[in-house]
């Protein structure tokens, strides 16, 4: 039987409640493939009861993200302190949501820091009886300072994370937890947050202003707390029932009319693909995961899919209502409750009919991006998942090459410096963004059906979405010795294994 038909049929059994279904929550997860990490959890079939009737507030002014204050008094250097531990938030009124929380807020503070700088951040792990980490996701960081899951700070205890920023660097980056088998848990429950690189000279005009939209979701039980993942949240990522944006659900923006706005983009969602159009807008992407682009590009519709990021100018020359609206995309689903995601509007620009102030023209060329350069290694990774019933009931796993994510395993031995063509083949039945620790990386091309179609530009990435079906190449170098992660970036695969360790070495 094809492994999605079964898996639909077996959901159907656990969604009864009967022997399956006890059979499923008294299973040992740790004896199944990545799943360790995950006792205690519920495992029921479908979510607890949603939160639909709940009305979330909406429609308030967007609001920046919180600074995290620079501490250093001398120049070129940021220093600040990071607490992860636990909070409260107000998403529906009269009603509390437990969340975890950095600094005291979700999304965490933005951090600003520039080209060149030393960067020192004193961590404090606050969160009761749970390691944790803090992952600097895309950020060129030395391999001890990466946050890995081999590096935990234990709950209670603190770190210090230093690492300088080189030349080139500018770009959109963020940060997230990334501690073993609780990764997928602690985003969902809050934390993460932006790192904005900046350039010492930015091209694009500041009369852009420049604003983060920062996607995350949420679900809420009807007493407004979180409810814990369902086993269909483990198969197919945990997808919230809102998406906010800087924490906020459908949020309004107030601008001039002919005003051209820099916003950028972070979907910082465990496994939510994002298809967007600003409607009648027009949208220029300038810049991608590891900063601007070579030239301006003009679209009709981004899709990110979970941690990928993307930079734009959207030109409102029109007066009246423009709202950021996703579209829909199939990204692949398994088993009951796939999302509609298609018509949710994230943000409602308000476009006066008073003229903004003219702003200077966008540059026709942004930045120089050399090319990768030639192979001296080619790699192979092919994504498959594997579902069933066992004696013990619903078994699960994703995987790479065959394996699961074992953290006392080396899956690859690369050299620093060394350019590597990776192929990534996936063969499962859903989508999954592939993520590279420690570096950016060139994508070269794309094959589906046997046609191979060209990247369309070149540009840095950390994140790229392997669809079902497709085949990704890409040209990478890690520069900087030591062990470094790459993953699906859907949370709760790479929980359930599909995640791998590469050794660089000097």
């Amino acid at each position: 039987m094809h492994r999605r038909t079964f898996l639909t049929a077996s959901l159907a059994v656990l969604a009864t409640g009967g022997h399956a279904l006890a059979q499923m929550e008294g299973h040992d997860m740790n004896a199944m493939p990545g799943m360790g990490g995950h006792e205690g959890h519920n495992m029921a079939a479908e979510p607890a009861t949603p939160a639909a009737e709940l009305a979330l507030k909406e429609g308030e002014p967007l609001r920046d993200l919180p600074r995290l204050a620079n501490q250093a008094t001398e120049a070129g250097r940021f220093r600040a302190s990071l607490t992860a531990g636990l909070a409260k938030a107000n998403f529906v009124e009269g009603l509390d949501t437990p969340i975890l929380a950095y600094n005291g807020t979700s999304p965490g503070p933005l951090i600003e820091a520039f080209e060149g700088d030393r960067v020192e951040i004193d961590f404090d792990n606050a969160i009761p009886g749970e390691e944790s980490t803090i992952h600097w996701h895309g950020m060129p960081v030395p391999a001890d300072q990466d946050g890995n899951p081999m590096d935990p700070v234990a709950a209670g205890a603190k770190r210090v994370y230093a690492f300088d920023l080189p030349a080139d660097s500018a770009g959109p980056y963020w940060y997230h937890p990334h501690p073993h088998g609780k990764t997928a848990e602690q985003v969902y429950r809050g934390l993460a947050g932006v790192f904005l690189v900046k350039p010492k000279t930015d091209p694009v005009p500041a009369a852009y202003s420049d604003t983060v939209l920062f996607f995350t979701d949420l679900r809420l039980g009807e007493d407004g707390a979180m409810p814990e993942s369902s086993m269909v949240d483990l198969m197919n990522g945990r997808v919230g029932d809102h998406v906010l944006v800087n924490g906020q659900k459908s949020p309004t923006l107030a601008v001039g009319l002919g005003t051209k706005r820099r916003f950028r983009l972070f979907n910082a969602t465990n496994a939510r693909f994002l298809r967007l159009s600003f409607g009648n807008a027009a949208m220029t992407v300038i810049g991608s995961d590891g900063g601007l682009l070579e030239a301006p590009v003009t679209v009709d519709e981004v899709l990110l899919a979970p941690a990928e990021r993307v930079e734009l100018v959207v030109a409102f020359d029109k007066p009246g209502v423009v709202q950021l609206a996703t579209l829909d995309y199939d990204r692949g689903w398994m088993g009951p409750g796939r999302p509609d995601d298609a018509g949710l509007t994230l943000l409602t620009v308000n476009v006066s009919e008073t003229p903004a102030e003219p702003a200077p023209p966008l540059p026709q060329k942004l930045r120089s991006i050399a090319a990768r350069g030639t192979s001296a290694v080619r790699r192979r990774f092919v994504f498959t998942e594997k579902m069933g019933m066992g004696a013990g009931g619903m078994e699960m796993g994703f995987f790479i090459n065959d394996a699961a994510f074992d953290m006392n395993r080396v899956d690859v031995v690369a050299k620093a410096g060394e350019t590597e063509l990776w192929e990534i083949v996936n063969k499962a039945d859903m989508d999954h963004p592939f993520h590279v620790h420690g570096t950016q990386f060139q994508v070269i091309e794309n094959e589906r059906d046997g046609k191979v179609t060209p990247a369309p530009h070149r540009a840095w990435k950390d994140t790229v979405n392997v669809a079902r079906g497709e085949t990704v190449r890409l040209l990478l170098k890690q520069e900087r010795p030591g062990l470094r992660m790459y993953h699906c970036h859907i949370l709760e695969h790479e929980q359930l294994g599909m995640m791998g360790v590469v050794d660089v070495r000097a």
